[in-house]
């Protein structure tokens, strides 16, 4: 493997079900994402984008084929392998997930405990340093009742930073906001490729920043049935 590549999937096949009722959702999936990288997975629903995103953020056994992430082999790792992976990922959803008894901060520093030996102090410095990079400076001790749609999930891009991961996997981040906030969430992890060489896979239904990927594959059938490289 190549170690300027993120993520490689070689003959990535996934079923779900057993026996009569066992279903193939993936089919010879093979993808490589390079540091710094910006990468869109479109596809209708039912298409496999979410599956993928489960495989290769550990969040679900390689059952048949190669999947290798920041050069481990994820295909038989053990369970504290995968863990320990995991830890080096940030995670991003179309529900931003935020506590709502928690301030902007705090919400931030959840994204640190899953890092062991991280004082509070560390975590709140780091937690603040990140809603700084996410423009929310002077949102740091708001509760999310008091913050916009777009400012939540800006929140949510920041807990998934705020650990420095090689790797940002995103779920339809941007579905639920409006136009300029999609803007700038997706702005946002494309400057932390440039500025720390951040990679990102981003499932998305949203044609409005389409613009602003590096690369886009097309799911159907759980197939990349087309590749589009912009560089």
């Amino acid at each position: 493997m190549d170690h300027d590549n993120i993520l490689e999937t070689n003959g990535l096949n996934h079923w779900f079900g057993a026996g009569e009722v066992r279903k193939q959702a993936l089919f010879d999936i093979n993808l490589t994402l390079k540091r710094g990288s910006f990468t869109v997975l479109m596809g209708p629903s039912g298409s496999g984008k979410t599956t993928v995103l489960t495989l290769v953020g550990c969040l679900r056994a390689v059952q048949e084929g190669s999947v290798t992430l920041l050069d481990r082999q994820l295909n038989g790792a053990t369970e504290a392998e995968l863990v320990a992976l995991r830890r080096r990922l940030g995670f991003i959803f179309q529900a931003h997930n935020l506590h709502e008894s928690l301030t902007a901060t705090q919400n931030v520093m959840m994204g640190l405990q899953v890092h062991r030996g991280v004082s509070d102090a560390k975590a709140q410095t780091a937690a603040r340093h990140a809603l700084d990079l996410v423009g929310l400076s002077d949102r740091v001790s708001y509760l999310p009742a008091n913050l916009s749609g777009g400012q939540k999930q800006r929140v949510a891009v920041a807990r998934a930073l705020v650990g420095n991961p090689a790797l940002v996997l995103a779920d339809e981040p941007t579905a639920a906001l409006d136009k300029d906030s999609a803007a700038e969430v997706v702005d946002l992890l494309k400057r932390m490729g440039a500025e720390r060489g951040t990679t990102t896979l981003l499932v998305t239904h949203d044609n409005r920043i389409l613009d602003r990927a590096d690369c886009i594959l097309t799911l159907e059938d759980g197939r990349i049935v087309r590749v589009d490289d912009r560089h």
